[in-house]
């Protein structure tokens, strides 16, 4: 029973860097933007966050140290692609590929550094209550956080005139464009927030998930972010229980290491990436159901002049 208590809420912390980031990414993809560089500015995020704690030993610095640099390569990104109108699927590779290399670059001093000890964020009394409080009370705030950025993405989009704005230009920008809104800067604004919230993902990993700085520590986790929206369809809240799932699915493995399954831990390993293909393949088998969902104009430059 206690190892399941630790099951789940080792579920939740996992899947709570998804499910920021994959939100993140669906705010681009509702604007119809296409940012295949969440890998890499997750791991700029990253070493940006941990290195502010390092030295200030302040972790929501941290956290708002990785937002900026989120924001600000999504910023770049923005501009060659809406602006500039390059391709988006080779710029948001380069993103990556530029993400990767900078952090390494940069984070060869921090290697060694650790972190100030972290303080427990137990909820009073609910922590207490046997099995319900170890799984899901004692978590740190950034989890509960990801549900209610879920929760006001949700309200945002399909409550708010501004979220409807947000979703018309996705679908058809030349209309929007001709009932008079700015659709440049809307996606941009849309893919600079998207940056921040992958900024966040990448800088709770290294802050609080693993609270170390290793070359390349995200780990794929950027790819899987941008795969679980077509899983959720672009729905916000099916993006929180696609995260989850990844999310178990990533510390199953861990589990079954402990529990002493022999099983090859290579297997064990590729499991989260596994179940993305298996996920993807099933879903592409109804292309109905993904195009009625998806943005229209996703992944097409607009050109305000044409």
């Amino acid at each position: 029973m206690d190892s399941m208590a630790l099951l789940i809420a080792a579920t939740l912390s996992a899947g709570t860097i998804l499910a920021i980031a994959a939100l993140g990414l669906l705010i681009n993809e509702k604007a119809g933007v296409v940012n295949l560089g969440a890998e890499g500015m997750m791991l700029c995020a990253a070493i940006a966050g941990f290195a502010t704690v390092v030295h200030t030993g302040n972790s929501w610095l941290g956290f708002a140290a990785g937002m900026a640099a989120g924001a600000s390569l999504a910023a770049i990104f923005g501009l060659l692609v809406i602006w500039l109108n390059t391709n988006q699927y080779a710029t948001g590779l380069a993103l990556s590929l530029f993400g990767a290399g900078f952090s390494a670059f940069a984070g060869i001093k921090y290697v060694q550094e650790k972190l100030p000890e972290q303080p427990h964020h137990p909820i009073p009394l609910l922590a207490d209550i046997p099995f319900i409080g170890p799984a899901l009370f004692r978590q740190h705030p950034m989890v509960y956080i990801a549900i209610a950025i879920a929760g006001g993405l949700i309200w945002f989009l399909y409550r708010t005139r501004p979220g409807l704005v947000l979703r018309s230009v996705g679908e058809s920008p030349e209309s929007a464009h001709a009932l008079g809104y700015p659709v440049r800067r809307i996606r941009l604004a849309a893919v600079v927030a998207g940056g921040a919230l992958c900024g966040l993902a990448g800088a709770y990993v290294s802050v609080v998930y693993t609270p170390l700085w290793v070359e390349g520590m995200i780990a794929g986790k950027g790819w899987i972010a941008l795969a679980l929206t077509t899983f959720a369809t672009w729905r916000p809240a099916r993006v929180l229980l696609g995260a989850y799932l990844f999310g178990g699915v990533t510390m199953l493995q861990f589990h079954l290491q402990g529990l002493g399954v022999d099983i090859p831990p290579q297997f064990l390993t590729m499991l989260p990436y596994l179940s993305t293909i298996v996920v993807l393949v099933l879903i592409s088998r109804n292309p109905l159901w993904i195009r009625i969902n998806m943005p229209s104009a996703i992944g097409k430059p607009f050109y305000p002049g044409a």
